[in-house]
């Protein structure tokens, strides 16, 4: 998937959430709705977190240089992990403690309508957001499930964007069903524990990312890439065994390392002919794959 795509994406998600956030802050006001305010602080922290991905894409895009000869592709998960970090901290733990406020200070809810009204219109644009992020991530996904994506993607900032989106989705029904119920009872202790509500999906949302953002951080195995490139490797007439591979997520970009038993009687120029021409069908097939390291051994 080209970083373009994950680009509109953000941009995408970005317009989407400022409108939604300006909505719900006017909503939060006129009717002093507790679970409108903390969803109003949810889209304003999600409008927050897609400059922090922009900026990270804009920065993992920079030249390699003699201090950081594989470049700086990975600090998109950097990035993606303050994200998380954002998420977990303003979005939920800001929206449980308003929701514990006000359960125990209730506040009357007031022109519940225009609430409503607009959490609807919200869902819409959440939506259509989310119906971005995933024609963005299509091509990429493929055949596999959302959570099997999800679970194995190197696209950091598509997988916060996605997720932030869901969690909105989610967020926005949960402040539907329990400012109707605040309206219908009278009682505004449902308005308050859908504030909660919100929050702890909120948390439970940025602690899966930041748990797939950490994987990748640390040099996540691109298990598909190695897969392939080893059942080729031992295809080959030169290739005696494969001792073993490595496929490390690199961003956008992956780093390959081969140690393998090549036959014994191949003078050195065929042997590293026969490597050259292995590495090049290998970059041919796989466009990720920006670096190849060979090592000719007969034990691991």
């Amino acid at each position: 998937m080209s970083q373009s795509n994950s680009t509109k994406a953000v941009l995408y998600a970005f317009s989407a959430n400022l409108g939604i956030a300006l909505a719900k802050s006017g909503a939060a006001m006129w009717t002093g709705s507790g679970s409108m305010l903390a969803e109003a602080i949810h889209s304003y922290a999600d409008c927050g977190n897609q400059v922090l991905l922009l900026i990270g894409m804009k920065r993992s895009g920079k030249e390699a240089t003699q201090k950081h000869p594989m470049g700086y592709e990975r600090e998109a998960y950097i990035w993606s992990m303050m994200v998380a970090i954002i998420l977990f901290s303003v979005g939920g733990l800001f929206a449980v403690y308003e929701g514990w406020q006000r359960y125990f200070e209730p506040h009357e809810i007031e022109n519940a309508k225009i609430a409503l009204l607009i959490l609807v219109v919200a869902v819409v644009m959440e939506s259509l957001s989310l119906k971005g992020a995933l024609s963005a991530m299509a091509e990429e996904k493929g055949e596999r499930s959302l959570w099997q994506w999800f679970k194995q993607t190197h696209s950091s900032e598509l997988m916060v964007v996605t997720g932030e989106d869901i969690a909105a989705l989610l967020g926005l029904v949960i402040a539907l069903v329990t400012l109707s119920l605040a309206v219908l009872t009278g009682n505004s202790a449902f308005d308050a524990i859908g504030s909660i509500m919100i929050g702890i999906l909120l948390i439970v949302v940025a602690a899966v990312v930041g748990v797939e953002v950490h994987s990748l951080l640390i040099g996540e195995s691109a298990d598909g890439i190695r897969v392939e490139i080893k059942a080729y490797l031992e295809a080959q007439p030169s290739v005696i065994k494969v001792l073993n591979i490595w496929a490390i997520n690199h961003g956008n970009s992956v780093m390959v390392m081969i140690k393998a038993e090549l036959k014994p009687d191949m003078p050195v120029i065929n042997a590293v002919s026969e490597i050259n021409a292995m590495e090049k069908q290998i970059k041919s097939t796989h466009s990720r794959v920006k670096w190849i390291f060979f090592e000719i051994d007969n034990e691991d």
